[in-house]
């Protein structure tokens, strides 16, 4: 029997359907074109967090769908607001995460007018999101709220952008809030897995590639029961190493930038390649040069949510339109056993070697923080990154061994890593989450170290400090060697900063001041900020800059 419908203004019916879906943080910059929902959210049991920037703030929600696998919810003012949050509805799009961005809009009465920070939402974000619309009815807020939840959790999980009139949130509405969104299993036939496990099992160099949107710990377990039964080496697309855990015997390394040369040979040499959720794109392929399009020399099988992704650049020699976290439960249940023979030994032995620490130059080694990171952080450590040349030595080196360890995005976004830290903390008070960060990288979002403090989300941001935008650096030494523009940074005393904002700070100039400072800011139950202070020589793992 539904309840029945009570008179509020259009913020108190927004939050009831929010409520109503199981939401129980959102992430804001206030604005005075959504006060409405501000104010429904005053007496609603949802956590309110409020971030510097509303990058930051999609980032964070972003997060948030990563880890729950439920919509992360971010709130945002019109115009610049809108804007400055596109970076984290592009990361929530490329990495299929399910992501809802409530967007504040001007009063009906002064739309196509170029009111006061008006922008067309729909061509703004079509091109950056799963769906796009605006609500211009009060009385229709549950059936798009209901609409958008669907929308980001089926198929290929993404985001959803809604554009909410000023007055259509603050004027009186009658409404009953819908029940949680009701998904679809994402299962897949019988007959078509069983042609994939034949084909898996006929083949004399099979191959898998894991990766997408979609999965949760249990499809990981499986993941793992049936690479053993079927004795398949398993590859994790760019910055998807969580998905299997790195102990485990068929673990063969990441498929992404800096891959292992002897990882990429056996992508190239596979007779039968498995792509289980990943779209198998540009980071995965190597610029699409593991797999030749659009016919690839492997027979493809591809199993991806999203019928638009199968054959959209490599047809496929089998295909099936499911979801990877169920359809790898499904796979186990049907797998036949199968020795993986010399093989997969070889691939194996492979990533063995790769993880051995390669010397780098400078008193500060960044492959003796990761090893020393690997040796004192418990197996359900939360690990977050941006992007530059300083998370190679994270990829190579860490061995992430739970499902939802690794939070980077695959979008290559610059300033990431904090404000995801930030979410997994506030997710998961009761786990460690340690943020991986250039100084580049940081200095896009720094101010949501404060966000972490007035939150007491204690994380630990590790900044690597050369004085530069260090991939920038190395493709402009390759391509233009000697003429250097536009690449090096002046820094502050980022541990100064930490202290400033009431946090722990450190610095960190040799390798055998990290693990006191790491104890130190472990133990501080602060937010905290380890300067590293890493020799500009060293561009990569494998890259000097005097010889690049």
């Amino acid at each position: 029997m539904k309840d029945a419908p009570s008179t509020l203004h259009g913020g108190a019916l927004l939050t009831q359907c929010l409520a109503a879906q199981g939401v129980q943080r959102v992430f804001c910059i206030p604005g005075e074109s959504f006060l409405a929902a501000l104010d429904g959210l005053h007496d609603a049991d949802i956590d309110v967090v409020v971030a510097r920037q509303e990058g930051g703030a999609a980032m964070m929600a972003e997060a948030t769908g990563k880890l729950t696998g439920r919509p992360g919810i971010a709130f945002v003012t019109r115009g610049p607001g809108a804007t400055n949050a596109s970076a984290g509805v592009h990361v929530a799009f490329q990495d299929s995460t399910p992501m809802i961005l409530f967007v504040g809009q001007v009063a009906s009465d002064q739309q196509d007018r170029e009111a006061f920070q008006e922008v067309d939402y729909r061509a703004m974000f079509g091109p950056l999101a799963k769906w796009v619309a605006q609500i211009d009815r009060a009385d229709r807020i549950p059936e798009y709220i209901s609409h958008a939840f669907h929308v980001a959790q089926s198929g290929r999980p993404g985001p959803v952008v809604l554009a909410l009139p000023e007055d259509m949130l603050s004027g009186p509405v009658e409404g009953v809030a819908v029940p949680a969104a009701t998904l679809p299993s994402g299962k897949a036939a019988e007959d078509d897995l069983r042609a994939v496990v034949d084909k898996l099992a006929a083949a004399q160099r099979p191959m898998v590639i894991v990766g997408g949107g979609g999965w949760d710990a249990e499809a990981a377990e499986a993941l793992g029961d049936f690479a053993a039964r079927m004795g398949l080496p398993v590859g994790a697309s760019f910055r998807c190493q969580d998905y299997l855990d790195n102990r485990h015997p068929n673990y063969a390394g990441d498929v992404g930038i800096g891959i292992n040369p002897a990882l990429a040979e056996m992508v190239r040499e596979a007779d039968v390649l498995l792509a289980l959720g990943t779209r198998l794109g540009e980071m995965t392929t190597s610029g699409y040069t593991l797999l030749t399009p659009p016919v690839p020399d492997q027979q493809l099988i591809h199993i991806h949510a999203d019928p638009s992704e199968i054959g959209r650049v490599f047809r496929p020699a089998l295909a099936v339109v499911a979801r990877p976290g169920p359809v790898i439960k499904q796979l186990r249940d049907l797998a036949a056993d199968r020795d993986g023979g010399d093989r997969l030994t070889r691939a194996r032995a492979s990533y063995e070697a790769w993880q051995e620490p390669q010397e780098t130059p400078g008193a500060l080694k960044m492959e003796q923080v990761i090893a020393h990171l690997n040796s004192v952080l418990p197996d359900d450590a939360i690990l977050t990154n941006g992007a530059g040349n300083y998370s190679a030595w994270l990829h190579r080196y860490y061995r992430y061994r739970s499902w939802r360890t690794q939070l980077a995005p695959t979008s290559g976004s610059m300033g990431y890593g904090l404000p995801a830290a930030i979410a997994a903390r506030l997710q998961h008070p009761d786990r460690e989450v340690i943020c991986l960060a250039g100084d580049g990288c940081f200095q896009m979002v720094s101010q949501e170290f404060g966000t972490a403090c007035d939150q007491g989300a204690a994380v630990i941001v590790i900044i690597s400090d050369n004085g530069m935008y260090g991939t920038i650096r190395m493709h402009q030494q390759r391509q233009y060697p000697g003429r250097p523009l536009g690449t090096a940074m002046k820094n502050p005393d980022f541990a100064a900063l930490a202290r400033a904002y009431g946090g722990f700070g450190a610095t960190v100039t040799s390798t055998a001041e990290f693990a006191p400072a790491l104890a130190q800011a472990r133990g501080s139950g602060l937010p905290s900020i380890l300067h590293l202070k890493t020799d500009p020589a060293a561009l990569s793992p494998k890259l000097r800059l005097e010889d690049s």
